[in-house]
């Protein structure tokens, strides 16, 4: 496999998130390996990569949930090391899943809820005594909820539960979750995944409503959709950022081609197109 340094300042530049040399080994495995990439403040980067690129892994690093054992990722200029994945969203990072990750037993709109929680003002015990604050505060979360869910054309299905919906709805109602958040860091972990093509363009609209409020990660395997929506694109394989550019520049870049197609494939690609 074809490998490449990227020059870190290339990748990085003044991002609002800045990851450099990164790296993080499961036992003997290595699934990422000196991963350098940053985004901009309301920009729109995409992260591509065949299965085991180590894309998930990279977004579990930015949200906490996997401490790397070497490198560095910052947001505004504030080191994330050691802090907690619930710290990172009142920093204002947000995150979908694979999954949709709906809790079946809460309507849809408590789901949306639960991702405004960072505004809550009050603690369990005013909650559960059901002191006027935290009543103000219960209103104020559904307000938040329900704000976004109207964002995502899924105000009509707030008092239904999450397994009574087609799937595309339960990914919209995912999303909601995390725009409720507020996030000035949107990160989107396979959203295209089991869309058709009318719910791909309606995601690209509505990811397109929001370029520019906030800074947008999109891990994706949906290659077409990616490219539509993303301002960068950076491309990982076993582990390394192998390109990272315009998606123009991308999709046509040898070494992209490789990783998704083997070497004769590329080649035969790369000749058509000569």
């Amino acid at each position: 496999m074809t490998s490449v340094e990227v020059s870190r300042e290339t990748l990085t530049g003044s991002a609002a998130l800045a990851v450099q040399g990164v790296t993080v080994r499961f036992g003997g495995i290595t699934a990422l390996e000196s991963v350098s990439l940053g985004v901009a403040g309301g920009e729109v980067l995409g992260v591509i990569g065949p299965n085991g690129a180590g894309k998930t892994t990279l977004f579990n690093c930015i949200s906490g949930f996997v401490r790397p054992q070497s490198g560095t990722i910052s947001w505004r200029g504030e080191r994330l090391e050691g802090m907690r994945p619930d710290r990172r969203v009142r920093h204002g990072i947000a995150r979908t899943l694979q999954g949709v990750g709906l809790f079946p037993g809460l309507t849809v709109a408590e789901n949306v809820m639960v991702g405004a929680q960072r505004f809550r003002c009050t603690g369990l015990m005013s909650a559960l005594v059901a002191l006027p604050r935290a009543e103000r505060d219960e209103r104020s979360l559904r307000a938040r909820a329900t704000r976004a869910l109207s964002a995502v054309g899924c105000e009509d299905v707030a008092d239904r539960r999450p397994d009574s919906l087609p799937f595309a709805t339960q990914k919209r109602v995912a999303l909601a979750r995390a725009l409720a958040a507020e996030p000035a860091l949107l990160m989107l972990d396979e959203p295209a995944g089991g869309l058709d093509t009318a719910e791909l363009e309606q995601l690209a609209a509505l990811i397109g409503s929001i370029r520019g409020a906030m800074s947008v990660m999109v891990v994706e395997h949906h290659m077409d959709f990616v490219m539509s929506i993303c301002d960068r694109v950076a491309v990982l394989d076993f582990g390394r950022v192998i390109c990272a550019g315009p998606p123009e520049t991308v999709r046509s870049d040898p070494r992209v081609l490789e990783a998704y197609l083997g070497d004769e494939a590329a080649a035969a690609r790369a000749g058509r197109d000569a």
